[in-house]
């Protein structure tokens, strides 16, 4: 794997750890330079919106996190280094243990994102976060309105 395909993959773990260790404002600013589609159609939302998401809908717990494991996957990660542009897709399950639910899968999907490289730094410039596969109880990782629409 080349050194651009590596930083690359490394952006979709770091995501994962960072939701993982309830670092919400850390998420956002990943996404500072990029647009995510959230559902079907066109609208696609900002950094600032997603944090405005994910405080209202990532129950966190007393320990500061929303105990759970992200685990991405299978990334594809094609790069046009010409044009410092590269896409990735890669499938994604949520696992999740709390007091009252024993470690389970919760959710699995796909993201479709969009990459730049500014400076030498790649970073997002997309993510398609509409590709809601599989879904678990997720009583205890959404509040409850939340996870009513989910």
């Amino acid at each position: 794997m080349s050194n651009d395909a590596v930083e690359i993959a490394n952006l979709l773990y770091r995501y994962a750890e960072l939701l993982d260790s309830g670092d919400l404002e850390g998420v956002a600013a990943l996404f500072r330079h990029a647009r995510m589609k959230v559902a079907d159609g066109d609208t696609t939302i900002d950094a600032a919106e997603l944090l405005r998401v994910f405080r209202t809908r990532v129950k966190l717990y007393p320990c500061g996190t929303p105990r759970t494991k992200h685990v991405v996957t299978n990334p594809i990660i094609e790069i046009d280094i010409a044009a410092h542009r590269a896409t990735a897709r890669s499938y994604y399950t949520v696992l999740q243990a709390t007091d009252a639910l024993a470690l389970q899968p919760i959710a699995a999907g796909r993201y479709h994102d969009a990459f730049e490289c500014v400076e030498g730094v790649w970073r997002f410039s997309f993510r398609d976060y509409s590709m809601f596969d599989a879904v678990g109880n997720l009583s205890g990782h959404l509040n409850a309105q939340a996870a009513a629409h989910a």
